[in-house]
């Protein structure tokens, strides 16, 4: 069965799309088989991937906001193994109508158990920059979340609402919820960066990736051509800070299985 795995931060311009996009990738390029879901209406993620959200007759939103049970009818990528379901802005109807409960929290998780689940190593959810419905509805439905965060102070002090609303759905909805916190766009010249790196890590410990996304020009620009880091360069810092990431979380994962006893973050 794969694991899903939700990308979410309230904050916005967190690399959190970027993430999802290079993780993912980078664990398509060794073997896996993973699934891409974006969970947020401004589809940027869909984008990333040189779709046209307003083009698109599927999207997540069948699932989310009418009567489709089941994922169904990945796209393709430039990238075997790599698959996506895409969004649209049809998905901003769910923060203004959808009627959040216990049941209704369950939608995606049910859709992605209803799915061919079983054919990918990785699922993968790209959730808005906020803590609403989508973002609900994607906690509910992770084994794990990553929370992508510079080291910036608004950034980080974003955490303490990630962590009101993890508790939340461990209580509700998803009591196996764990998660992980991932620095992005980092400089190891800004002291403020070095600073706040140091309060992370007393703060969070083993539930902070030790693998670092440094600020590089070249993740910015490979959603413009429409494919993922490891195919636009596969050479840059970002590529090989991803790849490392994904060998971090494979490790991780071996163990949370190997380990079905021990509490992890």
């Amino acid at each position: 069965m794969a694991i899903n795995i939700a990308i979410s931060n309230e904050k916005g311009g967190v690399a959190k799309t970027t993430s999802t996009l290079s993780l993912g990738a980078s664990l398509a390029e060794i073997g896996k088989r993973v699934l891409l879901i974006d969970l947020d209406p401004q589809a940027n993620l869909t984008l990333a991937l040189g779709y046209e959200p307003s083009k698109l007759e599927s999207t997540i939103s069948d699932v989310i906001l009418d009567s489709v049970t089941s994922i169904q009818n990945p796209l393709e990528t430039s990238l075997p193994n790599l698959f996506l379901i895409p969004a649209n802005s049809n998905l901003e109807q769910a923060e203004q109508m959808f009627v959040v409960s216990n049941n209704n929290k369950k939608r995606l998780i049910n859709a992605i158990e209803k799915s061919e689940q079983n054919i990918y190593d990785f699922i993968f959810i790209d959730c808005p920059p906020s803590l609403g419905v989508c973002t609900q509805l994607a906690l509910t439905a992770a084994d794990l979340l990553i929370i992508p965060t510079q080291s910036e102070f608004f950034s980080a002090y974003a955490l303490r609402n990630m962590m009101s609303l993890i508790r939340k759905i461990r209580d509700e909805s998803n009591a196996n919820l764990a998660y992980k916190i991932l620095i992005t766009l980092y400089d190891r010249r800004n002291r403020a960066h070095r600073d706040i790196q140091t309060q992370l890590e007393k703060t969070f410990g083993e539930g902070l990736f030790k693998t670092i996304i440094e600020v590089d020009t070249k993740l910015r620009e490979s959603p413009i051509i429409g494919l993922p880091i490891n195919i636009f360069k596969s050479t840059s810092r970002g590529s090989l800070q991803y790849r490392n990431l994904a060998e971090e979380l494979i490790i991780y994962v071996e163990e949370k299985n190997s380990n079905p006893t021990k509490i992890f973050i």
